[in-house]
């Protein structure tokens, strides 16, 4: 299965509404940057990143993989993902302009598109590929009610109906003020009720001592975790709150590399552990931190499932990963889409990894990749 042509693609597709902002971002799109890989055999690998639908950005990253990635895949054997990984993370060029951002988002869409590729060519969902289901259902937690945009009492309206739907799990973003996500988070617990978890995500925004006043108000609800509670790499103020409140703490989304994760577990800073496929080079070093967190005895929560279809194969298929996050805005951009019934991810059934772009989709949200 010889790598024949890569080529990127670029598709931006609107988010729930119109509009949607946590503490540090609004976004009216989201985009998802990819590759085709097709092979000597007739089969095509799709696989993808994520961002924030800024098209500069995206061309760069698009750009990254045609012209730095796609020489380097250009002849080799599609089935040997783990060598291919290390020859696009290794390559000496690459890692002098970047171990991180564009260069492993780029590389993030590759992996993916290989292991796809490697699903298909032995005819079953990537799952069944990736050792069989581990668990007989993947409960899914709705963020896409929780948006620090969102007015207070559609929050609570949006708590209450995913729950109706069926869904176990609720996360709202905080990161405004103490006070008014302190009245938010009291609000959807007493809509909700004692049964349902309830997570909250700063994503990054907070000091150390304002996520101190905030926990010392959200104890009482029942918090099921905080995460990013602070900036990114503070691996130091992640270990001081963990130890300083009962509250669990969660991270990952914005770490690239399985050391980056090894250096929180280190620390004791980290009770969930939230890696993505879609930043850190693809699924391949994300099974890394899978198998590390459960070296660890540290329960994972992949980051953004249904912004990353691999996500929910990878939920089946390994023993660490408890929960899976459900954001609906790219899931039906597949010709596998990740569907949620009850409160539960359905298991993928057809071959690859579920990232094959339907027509549809392309259609209407493709970009032209300068």
């Amino acid at each position: 299965m010889k790598i024949k042509q890569v080529t990127p693609f670029i598709l931006h597709v609107p988010v729930t509404g119109s509009q949607i902002a946590d503490s540090t971002h609004s976004i009216t799109h989201w985009g998802v940057v990819g590759a085709r890989i097709d092979t000597d055999n007739g089969l095509s690998g799709f696989g993808f990143t994520g961002t924030h639908a800024h098209l500069p950005s995206d061309q760069l990253i698009a750009r990254c993989i045609a012209t730095c990635h796609a020489p380097l895949l250009a002849g080799e054997d599609a089935h040997d993902v783990q060598r291919l990984w290390t020859k696009l993370a290794r390559n000496p060029a690459l890692q002098w302009i970047g171990r991180a951002g564009i260069t492993t988002l780029a590389h993030a869409a590759l992996d993916v598109a290989l292991w796809d590729l490697k699903a298909k060519a032995a005819g079953v969902p990537l799952w069944k590929l990736l050792g069989g289901q581990v668990r007989e259902r993947v409960r899914a937690y709705n963020t896409d009610i929780g948006w620090l945009s969102i007015a207070d009492d559609k929050l609570v309206d949006g708590a209450r109906r995913a729950v109706q739907e069926g869904f176990s799990g609720i996360k709202i973003k905080v990161g405004s003020t103490v006070e008014r996500d302190l009245r938010r988070l009291e609000a959807v617990r007493k809509a909700i009720g004692p049964d349902v978890t309830l997570a909250v995500d700063g994503n990054g925004k907070w000091d150390l001592a304002t996520c101190l006043r905030f926990c010392r108000g959200a104890e009482p609800f029942d918090v099921y975790w905080f995460e990013e509670p602070l900036w990114h790499d503070d691996v130091k103020g992640h270990a001081q709150l963990a130890r300083a409140t009962t509250i669990p703490v969660a991270l990952g989304e914005q770490l690239y590399t399985q050391d980056a994760f090894i250096e929180f577990f280190h620390q004791e800073a980290i009770h969930w552990v939230q890696p993505d496929v879609t930043r850190m080079g693809g699924l391949t070093e994300v099974l890394r931190v899978c198998e590390a967190a459960h070296a660890y005895r540290l329960p994972v929560a992949p980051h953004a499932g249904d912004m990353s279809q691999v996500h929910v194969h990878l939920s089946y298929a390994h023993p660490a990963v408890q929960v899976l996050e459900y954001i609906p805005w790219i899931k039906d951009c597949f010709t596998d889409s990740a569907e949620v019934h009850d409160g539960f991810f359905r298991v993928p059934q057809q071959p690859g990894a579920g990232t094959t772009p339907t027509a549809r989709a392309v259609q209407q949200y493709a970009k032209a990749v300068a």
